[in-house]
């Protein structure tokens, strides 16, 4: 058995038009040996969601700048669950701390806020998205 890249999703929901994060975001996990989709700007949850089911991805990284987190973030999960997805979602941006256990409790596996390294971002996807179960013949 040998263990398959990693698949993962980055997504930017709402009329958030920064994103350049998200590219360095994008680009450390595909450095690190991940195989990154980014959607692009100005994606409705409904369009992350469609794109994270179709492209069976292992984990969906959200990035919201625009305050709109506590809306986006928790439609993305809830649009992936009833479409059968069980892939990790997670997110960054900026979200202020007292925001973060309501996103968790809404299925937000973890937030990233201004100041994390991408090192740190890479470590908890190899922990929490990369698991034994993401293994495939040879």
């Amino acid at each position: 058995m040998a263990q398959r890249r990693l698949r993962i999703l980055v997504a930017k929901p709402g009329l958030d038009g920064h994103d350049r994060g998200i590219k360095v975001v994008a680009r450390a996990l595909r450095d690190a040996g991940m195989e990154v989709i980014y959607t692009g700007l100005h994606q409705t949850p409904e369009q992350i969601a469609s794109a994270a089911i179709q492209e069976d991805v292992d984990a969906v990284g959200l990035s919201c700048l625009s305050g709109a987190h506590m809306t986006l973030f928790p439609r993305v999960v809830q649009l992936v669950r009833e479409s059968g997805g069980d892939m990790v979602v997670f997110g960054g941006g900026i979200i202020p701390d007292s925001d973060i256990p309501m996103l968790k409790e809404h299925g937000i596996a973890e937030v990233f806020t201004p100041g994390t390294t991408t090192s740190d971002i890479i470590a908890w996807v190899d922990r929490h998205v990369g698991h034994a179960g993401h293994q495939q013949e040879a």
